[in-house]
C-alpha cells in the first residue's frame, strides 16, 4: 500500500449479491446483438430493450435503432420487441406489414401472459397487481380484450377494488416489491376467498434474490447506492427495500458519473447493489471512482447462487 493510499479515509463497501443482469435481460441483449450479427445494421427495437441507458447506448453504437412504435420502422426491416413484453396487437401489426420480427420478451413475463390467457379461458376476471403505465403491465393487459383485467397498484386499491361479479384471479408484474405484493395478495385473499392465484410466484427469481441481498446489508449501511435507471421498476424497488430494511439513506444512481460526492460525507459503510438491467461494468466503474477518494475495504455478501440461462428465440437459436 502506497503512502498516498494509506492517507485516504477508509470506506467499507458491502456489495449485495446477486446484483445486476438477470437471465431475461441477458437474453434480450443477446437477441439484439445476434440479430445485428446475422442481419446487419440497422436492426430496429421497439422501446428500450431493457431500462438502462448504458445498455441502450452500447447497442445503438452497434447499429440498433430504438423507436417508440412500429410506424417508425421501414418496410422490410428487422424489429425486436423489448424484454418487457408487448400487447398482442403489436406482433399482429408487424405481421400485417410484413416486418421480420423477433420477440425478446423475458420468458418469465411470457409465463404471466399464459396465466392470463388460462384465467380468461376459464371465465375469470383478472386483477393485475402492478404499476400503471409500466411497459410490462401494458403488455400483459394487452394479451386480452379490453375490460378483462383490472389494475391494482397498492394496498389501498386492493381494499377498494370492485371487480365484476363472478370468478376472480390475480396475476402480478414480475418486478414488484416482494413484501408489498404479499400485503396486496393478503388483502385480495381476505376480500375474495375464492380468488385464484398463480401456481408459482409471478415475481421473478431475480427480483426476489436482489431484494433479499439488499435486505442482508441494508441495516449495516450508512448509505445504500442502487445502480439503475429511474424508469427501471426493479431498481426503484431495490432502493425502497433498502430504506425499509434499515439503511440510513438509499439513492438510485443511473451511472457512476452522476454521483454527487457530497452524499458520501460522513459515510463509513456504503452498500452497493444494481438493478437487473444494470451491467456489472457500472459497479466496477463506481468502485474505481471511489478508490480515487477512499481506501476501500470491499466485502461481497451473497445470499444465493444464480445459474438461470434462457435460450434465444427459435429464429436465432
Amino acid at each position: 500500500m502506497s503512502s498516498e493510499t494509506s492517507a485516504l479515509p477508509l470506506l467499507t463497501v458491502l456489495l449485495a449479491a446477486p446484483r445486476g443482469f438477470c437471465a431475461g435481460v441477458d437474453r434480450a441483449i443477446r437477441v439484439v446483438e445476434e440479430a445485428l450479427r446475422r442481419y446487419g445494421a440497422p436492426v430496429y427495437v421497439r422501446h428500450e430493450i431493457v431500462h438502462n441507458r448504458t445498455v441502450v447506448e452500447n447497442l445503438e453504437a452497434q447499429g440498433a435503432v430504438f423507436v417508440d412504435e412500429l410506424d417508425a420502422v421501414p418496410d422490410g426491416a428487422h424489429v425486436v420487441f423489448s424484454a418487457h413484453g408487448v400487447p398482442k396487437v403489436v406482433p399482429e401489426q408487424a405481421q400485417n406489414r410484413g416486418l421480420d420480427w423477433l420477440d425478446a420478451t423475458c420468458p418469465l413475463v411470457s409465463k404471466v401472459h399464459r396465466e392470463a390467457e388460462r384465467h380468461f379461458a376459464a371465465g375469470r376476471h383478472i386483477l393485475m397487481i402492478g404499476h400503471a403505465g409500466h411497459p410490462e403491465v401494458v403488455g400483459t393487459m394487452g394479451q386480452l380484450p379490453p375490460g378483462q383485467m383490472t389494475l391494482v397498484q397498492d394496498a389501498t386499491e386492493a381494499e377498494a377494488v370492485v371487480p365484476p361479479a363472478g370468478d376472480l384471479a390475480f396475476i402480478t408484474q414480475t418486478t414488484l416489491s416482494v413484501d408489498d405484493t404479499a400485503d396486496i395478495v393478503a388483502i385480495l385473499r381476505r376480500r375474495f376467498p375464492r380468488i385464484s392465484g398463480p401456481k408459482r410466484e409471478d415475481i421473478c427469481y431475480a427480483t426476489t434474490n436482489r431484494q433479499a441481498a439488499v435486505k442482508a446489508i441494508a441495516r449495516e449501511a450508512d448509505l445504500m447506492v442502487v445502480i439503475g435507471s429511474p424508469n427501471s421498476s426493479n431498481s426503484q424497488r431495490l432502493r425502497e427495500v433498502a430504506e425499509r430494511s434499515g439503511a440510513q439513506r438509499a439513492i438510485l444512481l443511473p451511472t457512476p458519473a452522476a454521483l454527487d460526492w457530497s452524499v458520501l460525507e460522513g459515510v463509513r459503510v456504503l452498500g452497493i447493489s444494481a438493478g437487473a438491467s444494470a451491467p456489472e461494468s457500472l459497479v466496477e466503474e463506481l468502485l474505481k471512482k471511489l478508490r480515487n477518494h477512499y481506501r476501500l475495504e470491499v466485502r461481497e455478501r451473497r445470499v444465493v447462487e444464480e445459474d438461470v440461462v434462457f435460450r434465444l428465440p427459435p429464429p436465432l437459436a
